[in-house]
């Protein structure tokens, strides 16, 4: 968690985090709020829709917002996630990209630039990731950025390891909007507990599956029963979604090998996480063909 700082002034924005898949923006709005909001993995594309957390710095209310990586999108699941940064940036108060240094700058950054070109919000670069290169490299990547004429600042950090996030806020802070805070301060993020359970689950298939599966795969919440809660007992029932048998098959694993590991490792965290002391996960598997390029499937999902 942060430090507190205090301001003259009390300020209250919106802050969109946006890069490429696998840039750190999760990993550093759990790391601004101080516990976990956002669910990470090393699988790009792991953040499908927008996830809000709350920092409390002083006067200052900042209300992050992380988005899905921007990519180019290849079906209508990915154009859907695209949508929702294109619409974040049209929201926020101010933009902070983040940037993986330890990647060389490709086609993928530069369609970021693009997309980041001729917005109206003040724009920052984190260059994340600055704890696992050569320090001597840090300055002349700082260099390149600057000589695209998109930023205000510059400020590099660690997402992982918290290492320089009060230059950031320090650099974010005076720019948000002077006026009252739109949340009490007790306020951490607007996820329902039955998102956070589809995203849990979603995640430990993250963790647990390669290859293709992880792109494949989303959450339907089956059940959430919650009338036994003032008795200590929550019941969810979900089906991790699936394109294809064969799938189906690896995700279920042999003797339902993988699938117990999965509901395992997602009913400790929902444990952890939600505000009961028992919880009955009951987990399946269905195949439902094409799904990522379903208009009326992915409307009904929980997190489109």
């Amino acid at each position: 968690m942060v430090e507190n700082n205090t301001t003259a002034t009390q300020r209250c924005g919106f802050v969109a985090l946006v890069g490429r898949p696998n840039s750190g923006k999760s990993t550093l709005l759990n790391q601004l709020i101080g516990q976990k909001i956002a669910i990470v993995s090393d699988k790009p594309q792991t953040t499908r829709d927008r996830i809000q957390g709350v920092l409390h710095q002083g006067a200052a209310q900042l209300i992050f917002l992380d988005t899905p990586g921007i990519h180019r999108p290849g079906y209508l699941l990915n154009e859907r996630m695209m949508e929702t940064v294109y619409q974040s940036l049209r929201e926020v108060d101010l933009v902070v990209h983040l940037v993986d240094i330890t990647e060389p700058f490709g086609k993928g950054e530069k369609f970021v630039l693009e997309t980041l070109k001729g917005l109206d919000q003040p724009c920052l670069l984190a260059l994340n990731k600055v704890d696992a290169i050569n320090k001597g490299r840090i300055l002349p990547i700082i260099d390149f950025y600057n000589g695209k004429n998109v930023y205000k600042t510059i400020v590099p950090i660690s997402a992982k390891s918290g290492d320089n996030l009060d230059p950031l806020l320090d650099e974010i802070i005076p720019r948000l909007p002077e006026k009252d805070w739109l949340y009490p301060p007790d306020y951490l993020t607007d996820q329902t507990e039955r998102f956070r359970a589809t995203e849990i689950i979603r995640e430990k298939v993250l963790l647990h599956t390669h290859g293709e599966i992880p792109y494949s795969t989303t959450i339907e919440i089956d059940a959430f029963d919650e009338s036994q809660r003032k008795n200590g007992f929550l019941l969810i029932a979900a089906s991790i979604i699936v394109e294809r048998m064969g799938q189906k098959k690896i995700v279920v694993g042999r003797a339902g090998k993988m699938i117990k590991q999965i509901g395992i490792a997602a009913r400790k965290e929902l444990l952890a996480t939600m505000d009961t002391p028992r919880i009955h996960l009951d987990l399946h598997v269905k195949v439902v063909p094409g799904w990522r390029n379903t208009e009326r499937y992915l409307s009904s999902l929980e997190i489109m």
